[in-house]
């Protein structure tokens, strides 16, 4: 038996350790404070622990997240909550796991000297914007609320310069800046901006990074430690600000400068402390909005395109 047991020991310890599991996660944009709960999760061991070797890939253009993962060539992406509606809406296969910042960022942004002190001062101006389609209408609802219409202002597609344009007057307002990221900019640049939050404006609360994988995925065991990875990194990050500023800063040497440092403490309270739980009524309020305001044809029923991966629904896709 002695001899039973010990080549048994041998054996387990010739044995190869097992790999972890392989995720391949898109980011929506180049990695930022945004990021926090994903890089501290992959700095500090909390992906190891969950047996997950998980590779972070920064996309060259933000909508290549969405479309990779609809077309299962990464297992995870990250998108926004309209985005996710609108592509539902269009026929692209993805389905929201989890929440990454669970309030809106976006505001209406402009120049504190450009004498814009209200919405209806935007009257006769022009505003930037990035993308078609959803922030053309995010700013006809803004509009409309404070007296305006479409045809008062002037829309001048920046792509995603959206800071430049503003700073160097090519516009006098952007929709789509970031409060925790461009207006922070704005100000180490020297150029103080005013920010009009869109959920004050008569836009509906909404998630704005979200985790989404193909609906085929659902089922897999790998996605639920991920989630659980990551509100593990969350609760770190919560107790641990200022020392989750230094992991994350270590990710990547260009991490380390004045508009991270700025932008970590405006950005870390909104990472959302149970990433896996899904509110139902609000993607269902928002897309009643976005069916109001014409960005899309059908409001789906909310579990076609959004899960909690611990409800019954994902548990029978396994």
């Amino acid at each position: 038996m002695r001899r039973l047991a010990l080549a048994l020991l041998l054996c387990l310890l010739a044995s190869p350790a097992l790999a972890d599991d392989k995720l391949r996660v898109v980011l929506d944009w180049f990695v930022n404070p945004d990021h926090g709960p994903l890089i501290v999760a992959k700095q500090k061991g909390f992906f190891k622990a969950e047996g997950l070797d998980v590779e972070l890939i920064a996309p060259s253009d933000p909508n290549d997240a969405s479309k990779l993962t609809a077309a299962k060539q990464a297992d995870i992406g990250l998108s926004y909550q309209p985005q996710l509606q609108l592509q539902v809406d269009g026929g692209l296969p993805l389905m929201r796991i989890g929440t990454l910042i669970a309030t809106p960022l976006n505001c209406l942004l402009v120049r504190e000297d450009s004498g814009i002190r209200q919405i209806a001062d935007l009257k006769g101006k022009k505003i930037g914007y990035s993308v078609a389609g959803l922030e053309d209408g995010l700013i006809a609802t803004i509009l409309k609320k404070n007296g305006l219409a479409p045809g008062d202002v002037t829309l001048v597609n920046v792509n995603f310069s959206l800071s430049p344009a503003l700073i160097s007057g090519q516009v006098d307002a952007v929709i789509g800046a970031y409060r925790n990221f461009e207006l922070t900019q704005m100000q180490i640049e020297g150029a103080k901006g005013r920010c009009f939050p869109v959920e004050e404006e008569g836009i509906p609360a909404y998630d704005e990074l979200i985790y989404v994988t193909n609906p085929d995925n659902v089922g897999r065991p790998e996605l639920k430690r991920f989630m659980q990875a990551v509100e593990a990194a969350t609760m770190w990050i919560d107790n641990h600000p200022e020392e989750a500023f230094d992991v994350f800063k270590g990710y990547a040497p260009e991490l380390d400068d004045a508009l991270n440092r700025a932008a970590w403490p405006l950005t870390w309270p909104r990472f959302a402390p149970s990433p896996a739980a899904l509110d139902w009524g609000r993607y269902a309020r928002f897309a009643d909005y976005l069916k109001a305001v014409g960005l899309i044809k059908q409001a789906a029923p909310v579990p076609r395109y959004a899960v909690d991966l611990w409800s019954p629904a994902a548990t029978s896709a396994r």
